[in-house]
């Protein structure tokens, strides 16, 4: 994985964010609309490549501008363009974008429902949001997604 490539990505590619944070990227992903030169600052400060749907603001700091308003094409143009791949997927919190740690399954049943408890051993938490995450039938349909696309992206080759 190309752990260097870190992304920030404007307001109207909130679900591409999450995604590419499935994927196990660091991507920034403003909580609020956020001005262009507060981007800017932040893609320089934190060595970040801008995703935007705005051609200006591509234009102006040499970021990719995406033209498709479908998440799934904008994933795939992204995958394809930084050449990205999902070894780490899953391993990122898809809210806050930290890296998730394992936490014994003890320290959190009651925070999960019981079948969620009595049917799964591994257990994640995000350290910054406090969220748990786990293996189930909601991964297993964000992996085939990402499966997918990556499966296209290397029939086109």
């Amino acid at each position: 994985m190309r752990d260097e490539i870190k992304f920030i990505v404007d307001s109207m590619l909130g679900k591409l964010a999450k995604y590419l944070r499935f994927m196990g990227y660091d991507v920034f992903y403003p909580p609020t609309t956020m001005e262009d030169e507060d981007i800017l600052k932040i893609a320089k400060k934190e060595g970040r490549i801008i995703l935007t749907r705005d051609k200006e603001l591509a234009i102006r700091s040499g970021g990719f501008y995406i033209e498709s308003d479908r998440y799934e094409e904008q994933l795939k143009i992204v995958i394809k363009k930084f050449d990205l791949n999902g070894d780490k997927i899953l391993s990122r919190c898809s809210v806050c974008n930290e890296i998730l740690i394992p936490i014994d399954k003890e320290k959190i049943k009651e925070r999960v429902p019981d079948y969620v408890y009595e049917h799964n051993d591994e257990f994640y938490i995000c350290p910054k949001c406090k969220r748990i995450y786990w293996y189930g039938s909601h991964t297993e349909r964000i992996k085939k997604k990402i499966e997918k696309i990556m499966e296209e992206i290397e029939n086109e080759s």
